[in-house]
Protein backbone atom coordinates (compact mmCIF):
# COMPACT_ATOMS: atom_id res chain seq x y z
CA UNK A 1 0.00 0.00 0.00
CA UNK A 2 1.73 3.11 -0.72
CA UNK A 3 2.29 5.41 1.48
CA UNK A 4 0.34 8.67 2.11
CA UNK A 5 1.95 11.97 1.92
CA UNK A 6 0.77 14.70 4.42
CA UNK A 7 -0.23 16.99 1.67
CA UNK A 8 -2.45 14.45 -0.09
CA UNK A 9 -4.27 13.63 3.49
CA UNK A 10 -4.42 17.35 3.79
CA UNK A 11 -6.16 17.48 0.15
CA UNK A 12 -8.99 14.96 1.29
CA UNK A 13 -9.85 16.32 4.60
CA UNK A 14 -10.29 19.83 2.35
CA UNK A 15 -12.42 18.56 -0.20
CA UNK A 16 -15.23 17.88 1.78
CA UNK A 17 -15.22 21.28 2.70
CA UNK A 18 -17.57 24.12 0.63
CA UNK A 19 -14.97 25.92 -2.00
CA UNK A 20 -14.32 29.47 -0.48
CA UNK A 21 -15.24 32.68 -2.93
CA UNK A 22 -13.12 34.81 -3.90
CA UNK A 23 -14.55 38.34 -2.58
CA UNK A 24 -16.25 40.57 -5.44
CA UNK A 25 -13.89 43.60 -6.62
CA UNK A 26 -16.58 46.10 -5.30
CA UNK A 27 -16.28 44.99 -1.79
CA UNK A 28 -12.39 45.92 -1.55
CA UNK A 29 -12.95 49.82 -1.43
CA UNK A 30 -13.82 52.52 0.26
CA UNK A 31 -14.03 52.35 3.85
CA UNK A 32 -11.83 53.34 6.64
CA UNK A 33 -10.44 49.92 7.91
CA UNK A 34 -9.52 48.74 4.56
CA UNK A 35 -5.90 47.76 4.73
CA UNK A 36 -5.34 49.36 1.52
CA UNK A 37 -6.57 52.98 0.70
CA UNK A 38 -7.87 53.81 -2.88
CA UNK A 39 -5.87 56.27 -4.75
CA UNK A 40 -6.29 58.47 -7.75
CA UNK A 41 -3.82 56.24 -9.97
CA UNK A 42 -6.63 53.72 -9.44
CA UNK A 43 -9.12 55.56 -11.49
CA UNK A 44 -9.37 56.33 -15.26
CA UNK A 45 -13.36 57.00 -15.89
CA UNK A 46 -16.14 57.97 -14.34
CA UNK A 47 -17.32 54.18 -13.59
CA UNK A 48 -14.15 53.13 -11.63
CA UNK A 49 -14.79 56.11 -9.33
CA UNK A 50 -18.55 55.10 -9.10
CA UNK A 51 -16.75 51.43 -8.28
CA UNK A 52 -13.96 52.75 -5.51
CA UNK A 53 -17.14 54.71 -3.90
CA UNK A 54 -19.54 51.91 -3.51
CA UNK A 55 -20.10 51.75 0.51
CA UNK A 56 -18.49 54.92 0.82
CA UNK A 57 -22.53 56.58 0.89
CA UNK A 58 -21.70 59.04 -1.58
CA UNK A 59 -24.31 60.06 -4.18
CA UNK A 60 -23.34 60.30 -8.10
CA UNK A 61 -25.32 63.42 -9.63
CA UNK A 62 -26.14 64.74 -12.54
CA UNK A 63 -24.83 68.01 -14.19
CA UNK A 64 -28.60 68.40 -14.41
CA UNK A 65 -29.28 68.25 -10.99
CA UNK A 66 -26.47 70.23 -10.08
CA UNK A 67 -28.06 73.35 -12.03
CA UNK A 68 -31.10 72.59 -10.62
CA UNK A 69 -29.37 72.69 -7.24
CA UNK A 70 -27.98 75.81 -7.49
CA UNK A 71 -30.39 77.76 -9.69
CA UNK A 72 -28.15 77.31 -13.11
CA UNK A 73 -25.10 78.40 -10.69
CA UNK A 74 -26.85 81.52 -10.22
CA UNK A 75 -24.56 84.56 -8.88
CA UNK A 76 -26.89 85.13 -5.42
CA UNK A 77 -26.41 81.75 -4.39
CA UNK A 78 -21.95 82.16 -5.24
CA UNK A 79 -20.39 82.10 -1.58
CA UNK A 80 -16.92 81.57 -2.46
CA UNK A 81 -14.32 81.21 -4.43
CA UNK A 82 -10.57 79.28 -4.50
CA UNK A 83 -8.06 77.66 -6.15
CA UNK A 84 -10.46 74.81 -7.15
CA UNK A 85 -13.17 76.94 -8.18
CA UNK A 86 -16.79 78.47 -7.33
CA UNK A 87 -18.62 77.42 -4.35
CA UNK A 88 -22.28 77.77 -4.40
CA UNK A 89 -24.93 77.73 -2.00
CA UNK A 90 -27.95 75.12 -3.16
CA UNK A 91 -30.65 73.00 -2.02
CA UNK A 92 -31.55 69.13 -2.69
CA UNK A 93 -35.09 67.85 -2.50
CA UNK A 94 -36.23 65.21 -0.64
CA UNK A 95 -36.22 61.78 -2.53
CA UNK A 96 -33.92 62.82 -5.30
CA UNK A 97 -32.02 59.99 -4.13
CA UNK A 98 -32.84 56.77 -1.60
CA UNK A 99 -32.05 57.54 1.75
CA UNK A 100 -30.82 61.46 0.93
CA UNK A 101 -32.95 64.35 2.88
CA UNK A 102 -33.87 67.67 1.78
CA UNK A 103 -31.24 69.99 2.93
CA UNK A 104 -29.03 73.44 1.75
CA UNK A 105 -25.80 71.57 0.58
CA UNK A 106 -22.66 73.68 -0.56
CA UNK A 107 -21.64 72.99 -4.12
CA UNK A 108 -18.01 73.11 -5.44
CA UNK A 109 -17.22 73.72 -9.06
CA UNK A 110 -14.31 72.71 -10.39
CA UNK A 111 -12.33 75.94 -12.64
CA UNK A 112 -10.78 74.29 -15.58
CA UNK A 113 -8.03 77.30 -15.19
CA UNK A 114 -7.65 76.90 -11.78
CA UNK A 115 -4.91 76.22 -9.41
CA UNK A 116 -5.94 72.69 -8.54
CA UNK A 117 -7.49 69.97 -11.53
CA UNK A 118 -8.98 67.24 -11.75
CA UNK A 119 -6.28 65.41 -9.64
CA UNK A 120 -7.03 67.35 -7.06
CA UNK A 121 -10.38 66.60 -7.03
CA UNK A 122 -9.88 63.11 -7.18
CA UNK A 123 -8.26 63.13 -4.15
CA UNK A 124 -11.23 64.91 -2.26
CA UNK A 125 -13.77 62.28 -3.56
CA UNK A 126 -11.34 60.00 -2.30
CA UNK A 127 -10.48 61.05 1.23
CA UNK A 128 -13.98 62.19 2.06
CA UNK A 129 -15.35 58.89 0.49
CA UNK A 130 -13.11 56.95 2.75
CA UNK A 131 -12.93 59.21 5.97
CA UNK A 132 -15.82 59.77 8.44
CA UNK A 133 -15.20 62.50 11.66
CA UNK A 134 -17.37 64.96 13.43
CA UNK A 135 -14.72 67.21 12.76
CA UNK A 136 -14.52 67.11 9.16
CA UNK A 137 -17.10 68.04 6.46
CA UNK A 138 -18.89 65.99 5.54
CA UNK A 139 -18.73 64.65 1.40
CA UNK A 140 -22.48 63.87 0.13
CA UNK A 141 -22.03 63.18 -3.47
CA UNK A 142 -20.28 64.32 -6.57
CA UNK A 143 -20.64 64.73 -10.55
CA UNK A 144 -18.44 63.90 -13.12
CA UNK A 145 -19.43 64.24 -16.46
CA UNK A 146 -18.08 65.76 -19.46
CA UNK A 147 -16.00 69.00 -18.31
CA UNK A 148 -17.48 68.92 -15.61
CA UNK A 149 -16.51 67.98 -11.74
CA UNK A 150 -18.51 68.69 -9.10
CA UNK A 151 -18.30 68.27 -5.38
CA UNK A 152 -21.37 68.46 -3.28
CA UNK A 153 -21.05 69.20 0.26
CA UNK A 154 -22.94 69.23 3.81
CA UNK A 155 -23.79 73.16 4.28
CA UNK A 156 -21.91 75.13 6.79
CA UNK A 157 -24.04 77.69 8.04
CA UNK A 158 -21.10 79.81 9.69
CA UNK A 159 -18.78 79.88 7.05
CA UNK A 160 -14.93 79.52 7.60
CA UNK A 161 -12.85 80.98 9.97
CA UNK A 162 -10.55 83.50 7.73
CA UNK A 163 -14.12 85.11 7.31
CA UNK A 164 -14.98 85.76 10.94
CA UNK A 165 -11.50 86.22 11.79
CA UNK A 166 -10.31 89.08 9.01
CA UNK A 167 -13.29 89.78 7.05
CA UNK A 168 -16.66 90.08 9.60
CA UNK A 169 -15.10 93.16 11.32
CA UNK A 170 -18.07 94.05 13.10
CA UNK A 171 -18.67 90.73 14.59
CA UNK A 172 -15.43 89.64 16.64
CA UNK A 173 -15.13 85.89 17.44
CA UNK A 174 -15.06 85.38 21.46
CA UNK A 175 -12.47 83.72 23.07
CA UNK A 176 -14.74 80.68 23.87
CA UNK A 177 -15.56 80.13 20.31
CA UNK A 178 -11.86 80.96 19.55
CA UNK A 179 -11.12 77.99 21.69
CA UNK A 180 -13.75 75.78 20.59
CA UNK A 181 -12.71 76.20 17.16
CA UNK A 182 -8.83 75.22 18.32
CA UNK A 183 -9.90 71.92 19.99
CA UNK A 184 -12.30 70.69 17.25
CA UNK A 185 -9.81 71.90 14.43
CA UNK A 186 -6.95 70.00 16.50
CA UNK A 187 -9.43 66.47 16.85
CA UNK A 188 -10.21 66.36 12.92
CA UNK A 189 -6.30 66.39 12.32
CA UNK A 190 -5.73 64.21 15.58
CA UNK A 191 -8.52 61.93 13.44
CA UNK A 192 -6.25 61.85 9.75
CA UNK A 193 -2.69 61.92 11.65
CA UNK A 194 -3.74 58.28 13.23
CA UNK A 195 -6.13 56.61 10.60
CA UNK A 196 -5.27 53.50 10.29
CA UNK A 197 -3.29 54.54 7.28
CA UNK A 198 -2.14 58.42 8.29
CA UNK A 199 -3.35 61.39 6.13
CA UNK A 200 -1.00 64.16 5.95
CA UNK A 201 -3.61 67.13 5.17
CA UNK A 202 -1.13 69.32 4.30
CA UNK A 203 -3.21 72.61 3.52
CA UNK A 204 -4.47 73.31 6.91
CA UNK A 205 -5.39 77.21 7.16
CA UNK A 206 -8.14 79.35 8.63
CA UNK A 207 -10.37 79.35 5.13
CA UNK A 208 -9.84 75.64 5.05
CA UNK A 209 -11.95 75.28 8.64
CA UNK A 210 -15.53 75.83 8.58
CA UNK A 211 -18.12 76.30 11.21
CA UNK A 212 -21.30 74.53 11.43
CA UNK A 213 -24.87 76.61 13.08
CA UNK A 214 -23.17 76.03 16.63
CA UNK A 215 -19.40 76.72 15.64
CA UNK A 216 -18.10 73.24 15.39
CA UNK A 217 -15.36 73.21 13.19
CA UNK A 218 -14.66 70.90 10.55
CA UNK A 219 -11.66 70.21 7.85
CA UNK A 220 -12.58 70.75 4.66
CA UNK A 221 -10.98 71.05 1.00
CA UNK A 222 -8.82 67.41 1.03
CA UNK A 223 -7.48 68.14 -2.45
CA UNK A 224 -3.84 68.58 -1.26
CA UNK A 225 -3.81 65.63 0.95
CA UNK A 226 -1.10 62.80 1.17
CA UNK A 227 -1.18 59.06 2.26
CA UNK A 228 1.50 59.00 5.37
CA UNK A 229 4.84 57.59 4.99
CA UNK A 230 4.68 53.60 4.89
CA UNK A 231 6.85 51.27 6.33
CA UNK A 232 10.45 52.78 7.74
CA UNK A 233 9.91 55.26 5.71
CA UNK A 234 10.38 58.70 8.19
CA UNK A 235 8.53 61.16 5.71
CA UNK A 236 6.84 61.51 2.24
CA UNK A 237 8.74 63.23 -0.77
CA UNK A 238 6.93 65.32 -2.29
CA UNK A 239 6.73 68.69 -4.53
CA UNK A 240 6.03 71.74 -2.45
CA UNK A 241 2.32 72.68 -2.38
CA UNK A 242 0.44 74.77 0.26
CA UNK A 243 -0.19 78.45 1.08
CA UNK A 244 2.54 81.08 2.38
CA UNK A 245 2.81 81.52 6.27
CA UNK A 246 1.31 78.29 6.92
CA UNK A 247 4.29 75.90 5.58
CA UNK A 248 6.62 74.46 8.00
CA UNK A 249 10.04 75.15 7.03
CA UNK A 250 11.45 71.68 6.38
CA UNK A 251 8.79 71.01 4.38
CA UNK A 252 9.60 74.56 2.44
CA UNK A 253 13.11 73.45 2.02
CA UNK A 254 13.12 69.72 1.37
CA UNK A 255 10.21 68.98 0.22
CA UNK A 256 10.04 66.32 3.10
CA UNK A 257 6.26 66.46 4.53
CA UNK A 258 5.27 64.40 7.72
CA UNK A 259 2.54 64.52 10.18
CA UNK A 260 4.55 67.36 11.85
CA UNK A 261 3.95 69.41 9.20
CA UNK A 262 0.59 69.78 10.03
CA UNK A 263 1.31 70.31 13.55
CA UNK A 264 3.49 73.49 11.95
CA UNK A 265 1.00 74.88 10.25
CA UNK A 266 -1.79 74.05 13.37
CA UNK A 267 0.53 76.48 15.76
CA UNK A 268 0.00 78.99 12.97
CA UNK A 269 -3.71 78.82 13.11
CA UNK A 270 -3.33 78.83 16.88
CA UNK A 271 -1.52 82.22 16.33
CA UNK A 272 -4.17 83.85 14.34
CA UNK A 273 -6.87 82.72 17.20
CA UNK A 274 -4.72 84.80 19.49
CA UNK A 275 -3.19 87.75 17.72
CA UNK A 276 -6.79 88.29 15.17
CA UNK A 277 -4.12 88.75 12.53
CA UNK A 278 -3.18 86.63 9.24
CA UNK A 279 -0.01 84.79 8.75
CA UNK A 280 1.05 87.12 6.33
CA UNK A 281 0.15 90.69 5.91
CA UNK A 282 1.85 93.09 3.59
CA UNK A 283 -0.01 95.56 4.47
CA UNK A 284 1.74 95.98 7.92
CA UNK A 285 5.06 97.24 8.83
CA UNK A 286 8.13 95.20 7.61
CA UNK A 287 8.82 94.13 10.87
CA UNK A 288 5.37 92.44 11.43
CA UNK A 289 4.17 91.38 8.01
CA UNK A 290 5.21 87.37 8.96
CA UNK A 291 2.89 86.97 11.75
CA UNK A 292 5.13 83.36 13.30
CA UNK A 293 8.18 86.09 13.34
CA UNK A 294 6.50 88.78 14.96
CA UNK A 295 4.63 86.83 17.72
CA UNK A 296 6.92 84.01 18.34
CA UNK A 297 9.06 86.26 20.98
CA UNK A 298 6.40 87.18 22.98
CA UNK A 299 4.83 83.79 23.32
CA UNK A 300 6.78 82.30 26.59
CA UNK A 301 6.26 85.90 28.38
CA UNK A 302 3.28 86.31 30.06
CA UNK A 303 3.97 89.62 30.24
CA UNK A 304 4.81 90.51 26.98
CA UNK A 305 1.72 88.03 25.51
CA UNK A 306 -0.43 90.54 26.21
CA UNK A 307 1.06 92.73 23.64
CA UNK A 308 -0.01 90.92 20.38
CA UNK A 309 -4.00 89.59 21.75
CA UNK A 310 -6.05 90.61 19.64
CA UNK A 311 -7.83 94.15 20.81
CA UNK A 312 -11.28 92.72 19.35
CA UNK A 313 -10.97 90.30 22.67
CA UNK A 314 -10.93 93.82 23.90
CA UNK A 315 -9.25 91.88 27.15
CA UNK A 316 -12.05 89.47 27.93
CA UNK A 317 -9.90 86.30 27.59
CA UNK A 318 -8.61 83.90 29.78
CA UNK A 319 -5.04 84.95 31.03
CA UNK A 320 -3.97 81.78 31.88
CA UNK A 321 -6.00 79.79 29.00
CA UNK A 322 -4.08 82.62 26.81
CA UNK A 323 -0.62 81.73 28.21
CA UNK A 324 -1.50 77.64 27.70
CA UNK A 325 -2.81 78.76 24.52
CA UNK A 326 0.67 80.49 23.24
CA UNK A 327 3.32 78.31 24.68
CA UNK A 328 1.47 75.43 23.30
CA UNK A 329 1.55 77.41 19.92
CA UNK A 330 5.41 78.24 20.54
CA UNK A 331 5.95 74.61 21.22
CA UNK A 332 4.06 73.85 17.38
CA UNK A 333 6.19 76.11 15.66
CA UNK A 334 9.75 74.76 16.95
CA UNK A 335 11.60 74.52 13.88
CA UNK A 336 13.07 70.98 14.58
CA UNK A 337 10.12 68.63 13.27
CA UNK A 338 10.62 65.84 15.86
CA UNK A 339 10.41 68.28 19.01
CA UNK A 340 6.95 69.42 18.18
CA UNK A 341 3.90 67.94 19.58
CA UNK A 342 1.87 65.14 18.40
CA UNK A 343 -1.44 66.47 17.28
CA UNK A 344 -2.97 64.31 19.98
CA UNK A 345 -1.27 66.19 22.70
CA UNK A 346 -2.03 69.33 21.44
CA UNK A 347 -6.00 68.04 21.74
CA UNK A 348 -5.15 66.94 25.44
CA UNK A 349 -3.34 70.60 26.23
CA UNK A 350 -6.14 72.54 24.51
CA UNK A 351 -9.18 70.64 26.13
CA UNK A 352 -9.06 71.65 29.56
CA UNK A 353 -8.45 75.21 28.83
CA UNK A 354 -12.50 75.21 27.88
CA UNK A 355 -13.12 74.93 31.28
CA UNK A 356 -11.60 78.11 32.80
CA UNK A 357 -13.71 80.42 33.70
CA UNK A 358 -11.51 83.58 34.80
CA UNK A 359 -12.36 85.74 31.52
CA UNK A 360 -13.23 88.96 32.56
CA UNK A 361 -16.93 90.36 32.47
CA UNK A 362 -17.61 92.46 29.56
CA UNK A 363 -19.39 95.97 29.77
CA UNK A 364 -22.82 95.61 30.49
CA UNK A 365 -24.70 97.03 27.12
CA UNK A 366 -27.39 99.31 28.43
CA UNK A 367 -29.22 100.85 24.97
CA UNK A 368 -30.97 104.00 25.64
CA UNK A 369 -33.56 105.72 23.33
CA UNK A 370 -32.26 108.83 21.69
CA UNK A 371 -33.69 111.51 20.96
CA UNK A 372 -35.01 112.23 17.24
CA UNK A 373 -37.29 114.35 15.22
CA UNK A 374 -40.28 112.34 15.33
CA UNK A 375 -40.48 112.62 19.38
CA UNK A 376 -39.63 115.78 19.76
CA UNK A 377 -36.37 115.52 21.27
CA UNK A 378 -34.52 118.11 18.69
CA UNK A 379 -32.32 120.51 20.54
CA UNK A 380 -33.08 123.99 18.55
CA UNK A 381 -30.28 125.73 20.39
CA UNK A 382 -27.51 124.64 18.33
CA UNK A 383 -25.31 124.08 21.02
CA UNK A 384 -22.67 121.34 20.64
CA UNK A 385 -23.32 118.30 23.21
CA UNK A 386 -21.63 118.73 26.21
CA UNK A 387 -18.56 116.06 26.47
CA UNK A 388 -18.58 113.08 28.76
CA UNK A 389 -16.14 114.02 32.16
CA UNK A 390 -13.83 112.00 33.35
CA UNK A 391 -12.35 110.77 29.55
CA UNK A 392 -10.74 113.49 27.08
CA UNK A 393 -11.24 113.25 23.41
CA UNK A 394 -7.63 112.12 22.39
CA UNK A 395 -8.14 109.41 24.67
CA UNK A 396 -11.57 108.01 22.93
CA UNK A 397 -9.76 108.99 19.76
CA UNK A 398 -6.38 106.50 20.65
CA UNK A 399 -8.45 103.48 22.67
CA UNK A 400 -11.19 103.17 19.53
CA UNK A 401 -8.16 103.14 17.01
CA UNK A 402 -6.80 100.55 19.15
CA UNK A 403 -10.30 98.74 19.36
CA UNK A 404 -12.30 99.61 17.17
CA UNK A 405 -15.47 97.27 17.91
CA UNK A 406 -15.73 97.94 21.74
CA UNK A 407 -19.07 98.57 23.25
CA UNK A 408 -17.71 101.52 24.86
CA UNK A 409 -17.84 103.48 21.53
CA UNK A 410 -21.19 103.20 20.98
CA UNK A 411 -23.40 106.00 21.43
CA UNK A 412 -25.64 104.01 23.12
CA UNK A 413 -23.86 101.92 25.61
CA UNK A 414 -23.42 102.25 29.29
CA UNK A 415 -20.77 100.07 31.20
CA UNK A 416 -21.61 98.62 34.37
CA UNK A 417 -20.12 101.22 36.83
CA UNK A 418 -22.28 103.51 35.10
CA UNK A 419 -25.30 101.83 35.00
CA UNK A 420 -25.38 100.87 38.65
CA UNK A 421 -24.99 104.65 39.33
CA UNK A 422 -28.11 105.70 37.29
CA UNK A 423 -29.93 102.87 38.83
CA UNK A 424 -29.11 103.78 42.72
CA UNK A 425 -30.20 107.40 41.63
CA UNK A 426 -33.03 106.70 40.42
CA UNK A 427 -33.63 105.24 43.82
CA UNK A 428 -33.01 107.57 45.88
CA UNK A 429 -35.48 109.94 43.85
CA UNK A 430 -37.83 107.67 44.30
CA UNK A 431 -38.94 106.98 40.67
CA UNK A 432 -37.73 103.34 41.25
CA UNK A 433 -39.40 100.66 43.23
Amino acid sequence: MPELSLRSMLGCLGSRQPKRRLPPRTSQIASQSSPRRVSSSDISSPEDLSLSVIGSNLHMFTVSEIRDATEEFSKRNLIGKGGFGKVYKGHVGEGLRPGLRAQAVAVKLMDLDGLQGHKEWLAEVIFLGQLRHPHLVKLIGYCYEDQYRVLVYEFMDQGSLEKHLFKWLLCSLPWSARLKIAVGAAKGLTFLHEAEKPVIYRDFKASNILLDADYQAKLSDFGLAKDGPEGDNSHVSTRVMGTAGYCAPEYVMTGHLTVKSDVYSFGVVLLELLTGRRSVDRSRPSREQHLVDWAKPHLNSPQRLGRIMDPNLDGRYSALGAQKAAALAHWCLRRNPKSRPLMRTVVETLEPLLGLDDVPPGPFVFNVPSATADDGGDDDSGATPRRRRGRSSSWDQKHKQRFPNSSIHSDASLDRKTLRNHVAKIQEEGTLP
